[in-house]
């Protein structure tokens, strides 16, 4: 017998509902350590489920070259050669805290001209540094034209130190007293030494007008892309609480919102001469730290300009002995380098070089955030979260 059903007992479509689970497998990605976007050869074991990442490990060690256990046979002016090559992107600044520190053991006062000179070239290479941040953090999530406009108004910065320094990259330029005579500046003898190249000043004031209207291209270029925007608000947010917890620094730090900065709170270079303001973020995101660090391209172009308009007179060098013997002792001097702090624990036992050195580097710290950082994030952010850290390898494998 057929039978009816009544139409006002059937179901509709809208309460109907299907449960179905989709299972996939998790998925182990290796990520470099042969690619573009982990400035060097970083290696990371990620582990996704789909889209989403729930553990990363960063694998180190490629690039070792054991600089701690070099410096213990090298002399200190020897020393001086190798520090550079850590962060290779800002090699001046690499060099300021380990002269420090052997200026303090050796109880030497730098004359004021040295660290004038000193301060300047330290920003200029934190322009430098922050050029390359600019054009590669963009490239890296899609923009290509902030690379061409980076790397065309970082040539003035370089061309500066190169001036002076003799080395776009490895300078090598400080002396355990101050500092070298500049290497454009033609003969000298030891009654006339010239410390700056001739129009040093009038070619550094043009170069840090240029810088200041660079930075505000890339604020309108780069900071109001709708697209950058939306790959970087809200995409790697590190809370303050967590950034101090690993010992995170330098513009990874202000960028949570906290207001350090050593060169507020350490007389390693005169700072406390200079006016300058310390960028900090709000939400300690992929955004804010690119805000930061290009923020501080601005506070260093008036830190050097107000410095070409106090530049005190008088000699570059300390007497030193011809042969450098620190005294038995050991300190620790740290300072503000472009990617954050930058130590050097000095153990000396009297002779010509290091007994022990320890580095504290800023990139080694501030990537052992990349796991919590990571761990829930969607994959393709991957890449800008990696990229907006600016760590240099050779300043995480010493």
């Amino acid at each position: 017998m057929a039978t009816t059903m009544d139409p006002n007992n059937l179901p509709f479509l809208s309460e109907a509902s299907v449960s179905v689970e989709i299972e996939t497998e998790d998925m182990t990605l290796n990520i470099g350590p042969q690619h573009p976007s982990t400035h060097g050869v970083l290696r990371l074991v990620a582990k996704v489920n789909g889209e989403k990442i729930y553990n990363v490990e960063p694998v180190l060690g490629y690039m070792h070259r054991g600089y701690e256990k070099l410096a213990e046979v090298r002399t200190y002016p020897q020393v001086t050669t190798l520090v550079n090559r850590i962060d290779w992107v800002s090699g001046f600044a690499n060099e300021i805290p380990f002269i420090a520190g052997a200026e303090k053991l050796m109880e030497i006062e730098v004359p004021e001209r040295a660290q004038y000179i000193r301060l300047i070239l330290t920003e200029m290479a934190r322009i430098s540094s922050h050029f390359v941040f600019n054009g590669a953090f963009p490239l890296e999530i899609g923009a290509l034209t902030p690379l061409f406009l980076a790397m065309e108004d970082r040539e003035r910065v370089l061309d500066l130190l190169e001036s002076v320094t003799g080395g776009r990259f490895h300078p090598n330029f400080n002396r355990i007293g101050g500092v070298k005579p500049a290497a454009g500046a033609g003969p000298t003898t030891k009654k006339d030494i010239q410390d700056l190249p001739a129009g040093f000043y009038h070619d550094t004031k043009i170069a840090m007008e240029k810088v200041l209207e660079a930075v505000e291209r890339f604020e309108n270029l780069i900071g109001g892309n709708e697209v950058f925007k939306a790959r970087t608000k809200n995409v790697g947010i590190l809370t303050k609480e967590v950034a101090e917890e690993f010992g995170v620094s330098g513009p990874i730090l202000r960028a949570s919102g906290v207001p350090f900065d050593l060169r507020k709170y350490s007389d390693y270079l005169p700072y406390d001469n200079f006016d300058f303001d310390i960028p900090i973020g709000q939400n300690g995101d992929c955004y804010d730290r690119w805000f930061v660090r290009t923020a501080e391209m601005r506070e260093s172009a008036k830190i050097i300009l107000q410095a070409i308009d106090s530049m005190p007179s008088g000699p570059i060098q300390s007497k030193v002995p011809k042969v450098i013997k620190v005294p038995k002792g050991q300190t620790y001097v740290r300072a503000e380098n472009p990617k954050g702090e930058m130590g050097y624990y000095i153990i000396s036992e009297g002779g010509l070089g290091p007994y022990r050195l320890k580095i504290r580097t800023a990139s080694f710290s501030n990537i052992s955030i990349l796991p919590v950082m990571l761990e829930g994030a969607l994959l393709p952010d991957l890449i800008a979260i990696m990229g907006s850290l600016d760590f240099v390898l050779g300043d995480v494998d010493r």
